[in-house]
Order: C-alpha cells, then structure tokens, then sequence
C-alpha cells in the first residue's frame, strides 16, 4: 500500500458533440491520476487536449470509476519550439486611411499634410522638396494594442512595455471561423498549449472589413475563455474581430481579466487564415507614448515554415 495514491487510474466512457455537427464517443478509457479521485470538468479537458480536437460543443463523462492500478502513461511530450529570425513575414494589419471608421462612435483619422511638397518648394533650393504629414486620430484605429493602462489607471502604459513582450513572442492560432454563435468559450482553446504565447484568435471576421456587416454580431471571447487564458499562461491575446469583449452590454470581463494580468490584447488583426497554427513569431509594437494605453501597430508574424 506504499504507492497507492499514486497508483490510482480512473476508467470511464465519454461522448462528445461538435458544435459543427457530429460526434465521438469512447468506452472504457483509462487515465493515471495523481491522488483519490478526479473531478469530471478536468476529465472533459483532458481528452479535449490529449485528441486536440476543435470545434466541441459538449463532453459528458460516464460511468467513471477509480480503480488500482499501476500507472502505465508516459510524461506528455514537448511541443514547444525554438524562435527563429528566418522566415516568411505575414502582414496581419489592416490599412489605416483617411475618413476609416474602425470602431462606431469613434472619430475616423484625418490624415493630410502639413506642410505640402509644393508649399516645401520655398524653403529649399530648386529640385528639393518634402512632405510632411498631419493625421489625427484616437488611439484605437486601425489595428491596434491595449495595455493595462487602458483598463486600469494603475496598469503600464505603452512606454511602460517590454520589448519583449510585444516582439518575437511565440505564436499560436486557434481556429474557430466553424463555429456556431458569436462567444468563443474555453473549450476552444484546451487543445491547444498556449503557455507563454501570444494566442491569435482567428474568426474571419476580418473579411467584414470596411463594411457594415463588420459592426454587427461580431465573434468574441466569454468570460470563462479569458480566465482560462490567464491561468494557462498566455501573455498576449489578439482577435481578428470588432472587439475581444461582447459589445452589446457596458461590461468588459474578458479586457478586464487579461489586462488585469498584463495580458496585452490586440483587436482587429487580419490575414490569420494565411498562417499555420503553430511555428511563427508574432510582433506587435505601437509608439511610446507616455500617459496612453492604446496605439495602432503593424502587426506581423514570422513563419518558419
């Protein structure tokens, strides 16, 4: 009886829908567990992970049983990669232009000169000449970076960033452009290892760009998947949508949880269906500003494939 905490194991069946039709189901599955017992939810997970499946709807445990027996799995392999500075660059940031609208209610960039080629030509001498240009604009246009300090008035702000945590990060995309409904849950992100990466979340939604449709109905992230990401260990979360948070009430629990735990968020990525799911870098770093919690950036990824 020395080892037998250890030497537990838990058998069960389990059955699980997709959220784009479909099922599986498994009998007499059996698992190593470290203590007494297991609790159903981490069950669920674990089989989510260890088949990396995508697009679940629903898990249901059966018929679970904790038996003695010796443990017979292996340790997990590693995934984890090494970064790269060679490879093919993807651009994920959209244009910014002159009257684009990029969220409702908020003004679109004014981007002119100030001081015009022609205009330029009377202060150097002949074939010489400059443009320099003016744009205004609110800090959330375009493609852009929360920090803290967009959240919390204590957070960091944008000069207040690392560079290594806007540059160079480990990059995974985690599809769910099938899926039904608007809110992406926790489950759509337990097949994948996103510890100490940024987590681009891909909806498609980018596709709505510049169109009215793109204001309307679109994907974001519930509660639970934000806590989900904080506890796994994700530094930086981007979506290719409207708003990482559901728009339709004042709340922001999922801005609030990530930027909480100086997970840095970045809205309104684009181009996410031309990388791979794993094997890049992504960078997304705005201007220093001092005092400010948003900026655009030019996002891009380095793939190494």
């Amino acid at each position: 009886m020395q080892n037998a905490i250890a030497e537990k194991r838990v058998k069960f069946d389990f059955e699980i829908d997709f959220s784009n039709g479909g099922g599986i189901q498994g009998q007499d599955f059996r698992l190593d567990i470290e203590g007494e017992d297991i609790a159903d939810q981490a069950l669920s997970d674990f089989i989510v992970k260890d088949l990396r499946l995508l697009m679940v709807r629903d898990v249901r445990i059966l018929n679970k049983e904790i038996i003695c027996e010796p443990h017979r799995r292996a340790a997990p392999e590693s995934f984890e990669t090494e970064a790269s500075n060679s490879g093919r660059l993807v651009d994920l940031s959209h244009t910014i232009e002159d009257g684009m609208v990029t969220y409702k209610g908020l003004p679109a960039p004014l981007i002119c000169d100030f001081m015009s080629r022609e205009a330029s030509k009377k202060l150097y001498t002949e074939g010489t000449a400059f443009q320099i240009g003016k744009i205004e604009m609110v800090a959330n246009t375009g493609t852009y970076l929360d920090s803290p300090f967009h959240r919390f008035e204590r957070g960091k702000d944008l000069a207040g960033l690392h560079l290594s945590s806007l540059a160079d990060l480990e990059g995974v995309v985690v599809r769910v452009d099938g899926r039904s409904g608007q809110a992406v849950d926790r489950d759509a992100f337990l097949p994948v290892n996103v510890r100490g990466k940024a987590v681009l979340v891909h909806t498609a939604w980018a596709r709505n760009w510049n169109t009215e449709q793109y204001f309307e109905g679109h994907p974001f992230l519930t509660e639970n998947a934000a806590i989900y990401l904080k506890e796994q260990g994700a530094v930086l979360v981007g979506i290719d949508s409207l708003n990482i948070d559901d728009t339709s009430g004042g709340a922001r629990p999922v801005h609030t949880t990530l930027l909480g735990a100086d997970i840095l968020i970045v809205e309104h990525l684009c181009n996410l269906d031309k990388l791979p799911l794993s094997g890049f870098t992504f960078t997304a770093i705005p201007v220093k500003v001092k005092g400010m919690g948003s900026f655009p950036v030019r996002a891009f990824a380095r793939s190494r494939n």
